[in-house]
């Protein structure tokens, strides 16, 4: 059961990165569309806050699935998932009914900015946090055979 966990954790951040990819090939009103226009509008340009900061999320629980989880492994998988925000934004310029501006590449690296700040001053900086101590127990979890 704990194999299935790993490889549902290790590969959850790649289905992510393909489920965003799909996403944003079609319209932005495809999946979700609020009556009030101006609600839909802020709903959606909040979403690139979360979205790729979800995405980091994900490489984080992958590598603490592994006990792999370290500043520098952690760093990567930040720019990773900021560089994957800025591959959107050019993909989706190419799609139509789609819009690519750096506003949103920029709130795309906000998102995964706020996430790395929390992990790196919870895991790394204070082993008496809540978050760590989550953390550090699904890793323990994982670990055990």
């Amino acid at each position: 059961m704990k194999t299935l966990l790993k490889v549902v954790l290790s590969t959850a951040p790649f289905l992510y990165m393909i489920l965003i990819w799909i996403m944003s090939g079609n319209p932005d009103d495809a999946v979700l569309r609020i009556p009030d226009e101006g609600v839909d509008r802020f709903v959606k340009e909040s979403l690139h806050l979360v979205e790729f900061g979800i995405l980091y999320g994900l490489f984080v629980i992958a590598l603490l699935a592994h006990g792999k989880l370290r500043f520098t492994l952690n760093f990567s998988v930040a720019l990773i998932a900021i560089f994957y925000g800025f591959v959107d934004e050019i993909h989706q310029s190419f799609v139509p009914y789609r819009s690519s501006t750096m506003i949103d590449a920029a709130k795309d690296l906000i998102g995964v900015t706020v996430l790395f700040w929390i992990v790196n001053r919870t895991y790394f900086r204070n082993p008496d946090h809540a978050l760590t101590k989550t953390m550090k127990r699904l890793e323990d979890y994982l670990k055990k055979d």
